[in-house]
């Protein structure tokens, strides 16, 4: 696919963004645990969350299941069927073999659960037979994924005993925790931080209705392209400052980047700040890995230096993102340095070209979808596979061609 930027050079328009499929991931758990009547408005129509919906639906008719390339997908699963009634095959594409699952499966094993791996020993795909689980006292890694303390903690208010949730290590994304915790409390689940640790008293899941947020995630990529171009006004619907996710920190992020964000009733605007001074930024991005792909390809299109650290989980996700990074950015004479596995730098005043060979995602839809607006800094450019943004951001495209982008 050839991405173009606008014959105008204003971008301006309206854009209705993708639900979250962070919350929705977590509310459809919730229902699935839930004996009472949960609705749950405006849900995401990614990928992922079409998969969950779809195999939370069939669980109780089908013995194999496939989460194809939905992580959050497949880990949810793996907690949630160790404490059903049946015997299930659950398993994904071959990236998701790759994706390491010890940790949670061990986790669950020591509480109760019966789970065999099937091909690789500490991956999918796994064998799963329901089982009585015991999380009263749980202790796990924190530091590893986030997405396995969720997916145990969904399942709290539905154990026969009060849990405890004990860290080993530090905690990584703790806004999604946080997330995860507030959803559950707004179906009827009692949930607190002491000392560390997370208590959930033995109240189950009451009926009540959720209406999904907007996404901040995908709102970020609007945020990119307001800073890469000069004349730029941008309102997203759907979002609000008091959010559920953490990623709504996009805007304090791109503050630095020269992007004004002004909060309205139920969307924001976003506008570029031009009189504002570029300076090199200093990041970490414990709490919001996902981000780091936009923000960094957005500095190499303006020529500032980063540095952009707490980048560990970005090697297991849909590729190793940082890897796929260093290697795209190349195509642009673009120098990214990886320090240490696990931070990114990028040195400034680099010349950003145009590339000569079509830009790969890797099957990453957030690959896809942060070197798309680089076309703004380089002219057209080609991206292979662009069909990937499907799984959170299914509009993306015809949203850009919304506010002028040409795509052939």
């Amino acid at each position: 696919m050839k991405i173009s930027k606008p014959n105008s050079g204003k971008i301006t328009g309206i854009i209705k963004l993708v639900s979250s499929k962070s919350e929705s991931n977590r509310a459809l758990i919730i229902q699935a645990l839930c004996d009472e009547t949960i609705t749950i408005n405006n849900l995401s129509t990614s990928d992922d969350t079409n998969t969950l919906k779809l195999l939370l639906d069939s669980y109780n008719k089908k013995n194999v299941l496939d989460a194809h390339h939905a992580g959050t997908t497949y880990r949810f699963l793996v907690a949630f069927l160790s404490c059903q009634i049946g015997e299930w095959t659950l398993t994904g594409s071959e990236r998701m073999k790759e994706r390491p699952i010890k940790v949670l499966v061990e986790t669950l094993r020591k509480n109760g659960a019966n789970i065999n791996y099937l091909e690789k020993e500490g991956y999918p795909p796994l064998l799963i037979k329901g089982a009585n689980l015991d999380l009263s006292n749980i202790q796990i890694d924190g530091s590893i994924s986030s997405q396995y303390i969720s997916a145990l903690l969904l399942l709290g208010p539905s154990m026969a005993k009060a849990t405890k949730f004990s860290f080993i290590d530090r905690i990584i994304s703790k806004p999604y925790i946080n997330m995860t915790l507030a959803i559950m409390d707004h179906f009827g689940a009692k949930t607190k931080w002491e000392n560390g640790s997370i208590l959930i008293e033995k109240t189950p899941y009451k009926a009540n209705r959720l209406s999904i947020e907007s996404d901040w995630s995908a709102a970020s990529y609007w945020y990119q392209i307001v800073s890469l171009n000069r004349d730029s006004s941008i309102d997203l619907e759907g979002l609000k400052k008091q959010s559920f996710q953490g990623d709504s920190e996009v805007a304090n992020i791109f503050e630095q980047l020269a992007v004004e964000t002004t909060y309205k009733e139920n969307s924001i605007s976003i506008s570029k700040n031009n009189s504002a001074t570029l300076k090199k930024i200093e990041l970490n991005l414990n709490n919001t890995p996902d981000l780091a792909q936009t923000i960094i390809c957005t500095c190499a299109g303006l020529g500032i230096e980063a540095t952009i650290s707490g980048l560990e989980t970005l090697v297991i996700k849909e590729t190793n993102r940082l890897e796929a990074l260093k290697k795209e950015l190349q195509k642009f004479n673009i120098d990214l340095q990886i320090i240490e596995n696990h931070t990114l730098y990028l040195k400034g005043k680099q010349k950003i070209t145009n590339p000569i060979s079509c830009i790969h995602t890797y099957n990453d839809h957030r690959m896809a979808m942060a070197f798309a607006p680089l076309c703004l800094a380089v002219g057209p450019f080609s991206i292979n596979h662009p069909e990937v943004v499907s799984k959170s951001y299914p509009n993306y495209w015809k949203d850009l061609e919304s506010v002028g982008f040409k795509i052939s």
